[in-house]
């Protein structure tokens, strides 16, 4: 599969961040896992936001940040978002049972902070990286395998 270039969304605002989410939402297959990063504020847990709501979710949507993972049953698959900010170790994702966690198939992973899980959790198929800009945000997507690949390549003509 040939390289595909990463991709720069500009995001205004939280509404915009959103809307992305949702366009994400759409793309993406069951399966995949996607690492979000950025700087505090940056906007990772409203893109999760914009993806649950755009795939079913009507309740609120917080960053897991004290429990480190919240599940969400959506449509016959489960989302797990992940919040690896307070983690001490990579090691102590074993104690939140990530290994069989990932063995679910069909679930859909979002990591925020994924770097803080580093040796422990698989490589991503798509990297989206949050930074602040002079006029709201910038969203860089990496594809990094088959799935990463064809979900850019869906997400593509929508952004």
């Amino acid at each position: 599969m040939p390289e595909m270039a990463p991709v720069t969304v500009c995001v205004p605002d939280a509404r915009a961040m959103e809307a992305l989410g949702a366009k994400l939402a759409r793309a993406v297959p069951g399966g995949c896992l996607i690492y979000l990063k950025g700087e505090l504020g940056a906007g990772k847990t409203t893109l999760v936001r914009g993806l649950l709501r755009a795939r079913g979710h009507r309740g609120p949507v917080k960053s897991p940040t004290y429990t480190l993972v919240e599940p969400y049953s959506l449509a016959g698959s489960m989302v797990y978002h992940l919040d690896l900010y307070r983690l001490g170790e990579p090691e102590e994702l074993e104690g939140i049972g990530l290994r069989d966690l990932l063995a679910e198939p069909g679930a859909l992973w979002l990591v925020e902070w994924p770097e803080r899980g580093s040796g422990v959790l698989p490589p991503a198929d798509l990297v989206l990286t949050l930074r602040y800009v002079e006029r709201g945000r910038e969203v860089g997507i990496e594809a990094l395998g088959p799935r990463g690949h064809a979900a850019l390549e869906r997400l593509g003509g929508h952004i």
